[in-house]
């Protein structure tokens, strides 16, 4: 049997464009963390759940799984710099960014600009899955902003245009 090659898997995946999210929480220490994320899911609307895909290594998954809460931010077209940011291996990927701690769900931080949506969530299961941790999470409490969406395709960051002249701001 055949076995696709991760680049070969990089590469399939990478050909078609993908929104961007951001997934934040805190640590033990109180301190706010995140990873740049772009395999996630909706999952069902009653009850309002969704899906998560974490690699096993990121130093954010720890602190996830001991909190068991977390935001998912859709990025807006000016949110590429925070998808760059927090797909790195900074210590404080938050220096110099607006955040607030979230109202729904344990203070989880909630991006202040480049953010298209966000969702409050608490985090139902874990499944293991390859190189990856699958979270189901629940939305406790979700906004969403009249912005474009950013979206990754083949390496580069390009905003949507598909909402033309259904009054979001260009």
């Amino acid at each position: 049997m055949t076995t696709v090659a991760p680049e070969t898997f990089r590469e399939f995946f990478g050909s078609i464009p993908t929104a961007v999210a951001v997934v934040t929480t805190t640590g033990r220490d109180g301190e706010p963390r995140g990873f740049t994320c772009n395999a996630f899911s909706a999952i069902s609307p009653d009850p309002p759940l969704l899906l998560v895909c974490a690699d096993r290594n990121s130093r954010t998954l720890p602190s996830l799984l001991l909190r068991r809460a977390f935001a998912v931010h859709l990025l807006a077209d000016d949110g590429e710099e925070i998808a760059r940011i927090f797909a790195g291996r900074s210590q404080d990927k938050f220096a110099g960014l607006d955040w607030l701690p979230g109202e729904a769900v344990r203070g989880v931080p909630i991006l202040g600009s480049g953010v298209l949506a966000y969702a409050e969530c608490t985090l139902l299961r874990a499944v293991e899955a390859g190189d990856h941790q699958l979270l189901i999470g629940r939305m406790e409490a979700a906004r969403v902003l009249p912005r474009r969406p950013v979206l990754y395709q083949g390496g580069s960051f390009r905003a949507w245009d598909g909402l033309a002249g259904r009054g979001v701001q260009a």
